[in-house]
């Protein structure tokens, strides 16, 4: 025998449907638009982010608590993108020989920022950087 929650819905179906709720909220959370996040270098305009020895050739990393991606295409090279992916805003994860969401499977190239594999469309927004001894410095 179900009990009924007061709203005429069994026990088992509100919990079910909290339970769900709940699911795609923190799901949701992983994707929040790029429009609402601040831009990485307002806060780091001008200051060291990194050391180029931090810096694998022929790849990257994501700095600035998973805000900025740096990566170093060739020898000497760096780059830096914003770590937020154009298709759905989530926080990129992973930089190797590509730029890469793992949410929704993007990648983007380490030498210009260009989409490399959809679902993402557009290119990762890209910042200028300044390289002095081993110091990278967002520019201002």
């Amino acid at each position: 025998m179900e009990t009924r929650a007061g709203c005429g819905m069994s026990r088992r179906r509100l919990l079910g449907a909290a339970g769900a709720a709940g699911a795609a909220a923190a799901g949701a959370g992983a994707c929040t638009g790029a429009e609402n996040r601040p831009e990485p270098q307002d806060a780091v305009r001008g200051r060291v982010i990194a050391q180029t020895t931090e810096v694998p050739v022929g790849g990257g990393i994501v700095v600035i608590d998973g805000k900025l991606v740096l990566t170093q295409p060739e020898e000497g090279e760096f780059k830096a993108y914003t770590a937020v992916c154009t298709h759905r805003g989530c926080t990129i994860q992973e930089v190797n020989e590509h730029i890469r969401c793992l949410c929704h499977g993007s990648r983007f190239d380490i030498s210009t920022g260009e989409v490399v594999r959809g679902p993402a469309t557009e290119p990762l927004k890209t910042f200028g950087v300044t390289v002095e001894g081993t110091d990278i410095r967002l520019d201002a």
